[in-house]
This record gives C-alpha cells, sequence and structure tokens, in this order.
C-alpha cells in the first residue's frame, strides 16, 4: 500500500487418546473433521492464574470474535506451537481434534497453562501430511477448530487501545500479520469488511502466531457508517495513504485514534478516504513510495502508542 514517502521537502502428562488408530480415530471421518457429538467446548481449568494477570486480563482476556457463520465457514486446522497454545488457552474456541506428535507432546503441554483437553491424540508424520498437506510448518502441533463467534464494534470498543480499521485488505497472511502488530501494540481490534476480506482460516492464524486469539476482529456491512461510529465514540479516524501530512502519534494529545488502512494494491477507496478525519503517511525518507500493508500498520500502530 502507498503509505505517503513524502517529497524530500515534506514527510505446552498428557490425557491423549492413545487407544486412536492414526489414520482415523473414532468420531471422525476421513476428512478430519468431527462427526456429529464430537466437539468439545473447553474451559480454562483449574491451574491458577500467574501472577500479574489480573491486570493485564482487561486487555489480554480472550474474546469471542471473528465469525462462525456465512459463505461456507467451518472447522480448519491450526498449526504451530504459538498458535495452538493460543487456541487451547481460549476458553471461547471449540476444539474438536488436537494432534500430538512424540517428539512435541512433552514441550507443548509444559507450556500450557490450562489441562491438556481429552480429545488429544499422538500422530505420526503421515498423519500431519494427510490432513494438514506437505507444505504446513505444524512443530508437531495441530488443532482442528471452529471459528471464533462474531463481536460486535460496540462491544469491542469497549477495549482500550487504537483502532485498526482494513479497507479490502485480501490477503490472510498480511490480516494475519496485522493481527500479530495489533495484540503486540495494544489495539482494540481490527475492523474489515463483510465482503472483500478474508476468512478465518489455517493461513490467517499461522500469520497472526496466536494474535486472533487475543485481538477481536470484527467484520462490519459498510465501512463508511463504522468510520462514523467510531467518531460519534470520540474517536480520531486517521487513513494512512498518500497526500497527506506525517502521521505523528504525539500530535494527538492522548486522544483515542483509528487507523484506516486500504488494499495491498489500490490503497484507500475515495468514499472511505473521505469519511477520515485526516489523511497521513509514514515518514520514509529512503528510495521506497510504499510499504506491504502489514509493515504499514506496525509502523503506524507504533506512532499512535509511543507517546503513552
Amino acid at each position: 500500500m502507498r503509505t505517503s514517502r513524502p517529497p524530500k521537502s515534506r514527510h505446552s502428562s498428557p490425557n491423549h487418546s492413545s487407544g486412536h488408530s492414526p489414520g482415523h480415530p473414532p468420531g471422525h471421518s476421513s476428512s478430519g473433521r468431527p462427526q456429529d457429538g464430537q466437539r468439545h467446548r473447553h474451559g480454562g481449568g483449574d491451574r491458577p492464574a500467574p501472577e500479574g494477570a489480573a491486570s493485564r486480563e482487561a486487555h489480554r482476556s480472550p474474546r469471542r470474535h471473528g465469525r462462525s457463520s456465512g459463505r461456507g465457514a467451518g472447522p480448519y486446522w491450526i498449526a504451530g506451537i504459538h498458535a495452538s497454545q493460543a487456541v487451547l488457552e481460549n476458553p471461547h474456541r471449540t476444539v474438536h481434534r488436537i494432534l500430538l506428535s512424540a517428539e512435541a507432546q512433552e514441550d507443548f503441554v509444559k507450556r500450557l497453562s490450562v489441562p491438556l483437553p481429552a480429545v488429544a491424540e499422538r500422530a505420526e508424520r503421515a498423519q500431519f501430511t494427510a490432513l494438514l498437506g506437505a507444505d504446513t510448518v505444524h512443530q508437531g502441533v495441530a488443532v482442528l477448530v471452529e471459528p471464533l463467534e462474531a463481536t460486535d464494534l460496540e462491544d469491542a470498543l469497549e477495549r482500550p487501545g487504537p483502532v485498526l480499521v482494513l479497507d479490502q485488505v485480501t490477503d490472510p497472511r498480511n490480516v494475519g500479520a496485522i493481527l500479530r502488530s495489533a495484540a503486540a501494540f495494544g489495539a482494540a481490534c481490527v475492523v474489515m469488511q463483510d465482503r472483500h476480506a478474508p476468512e478465518e482460516s489455517a493461513a490467517l492464524a499461522k500469520a497472526a502466531s496466536g494474535a486472533l486469539e487475543i485481538v477481536p476482529m470484527v467484520r462490519v456491512v459498510n465501512l463508511a457508517r463504522c468510520i462514523d461510529t467510531l467518531k460519534q465514540h470520540d474517536i480520531w479516524t486517521i487513513g494512512l495513504d498518500a497526500g497527506g501530512g506525517r502521521l505523528d502519534g504525539g500530535s494527538l494529545g492522548g486522544r483515542r485514534a483509528a487507523l484506516v488502512l486500504g488494499s495491498e494494491g489500490d490503497g484507500l477507496r475515495r468514499l472511505t478516504r473521505e469519511g477520515c478525519d485526516e489523511i497521513a503517511g509514514l515518514f520514509m525518507p529512503g528510495t521506497m513510495e510504499s510499504l506491504n500493508v502489514s509493515v504499514a500498520a506496525a509502523i503506524g500502530l507504533y506512532e499512535l502508542v509511543r507517546a503513552g
């Protein structure tokens, strides 16, 4: 996306089901999807929260977000240690299956702050490949989950921090990376259109590296109305695009802000751009005129929160 390079004169011992065959455990079809009655809605267990967790609860508690229905959304595999750990520690996730390799099992269980659910099973490399594909980097851990439930924008705005609004950003890896930055910089939520935006998926979850369980992903029908709603909540909306001044978090004087980012190729659409309170770009004194949207989001978020 163009982020306004200004002219030079301006700006995880498990209780796994050892009796299951590696191919198709009871209650599961050959596709890896659970049959009816096999879903496991897990909670946080009885282990006490680590010291200091209460003070972070308001911001780090997993939330109900994403979308659980519509446009064919259904169970999908999340692979990798960090993303799988975050899933199992989110009490709002519906988990169908957990695959663990012999090599990864002990260390992964030690990482978890909750008991390993009973749906966990030992899996060989061939099973991981059959269910996830040969190119998936799984680190010996994979979880079959339902997409997260939807969060209303008004509920998401009860969380502190800046807001990210994505105008037709369609690459799931970019959205995942943006979610990761949003978690790192304490964003309240990431908002995107119901259409022209990726479904919650394995690729998105992998790129988010656990942030999908932390930062609410809000979907709206009309982005212009969403921006109006943000303004009604006294949130200053900044379109990150060429043609404006330099983004300066210090100039906000502590006012809450939303960063609006355009698509990977075309940037902000006209109506989205016109609806923002301000258009601003990143200070880039080098020779490149644009950045990947996920990189721009990370730098923009840093600029918004650095004054703290």
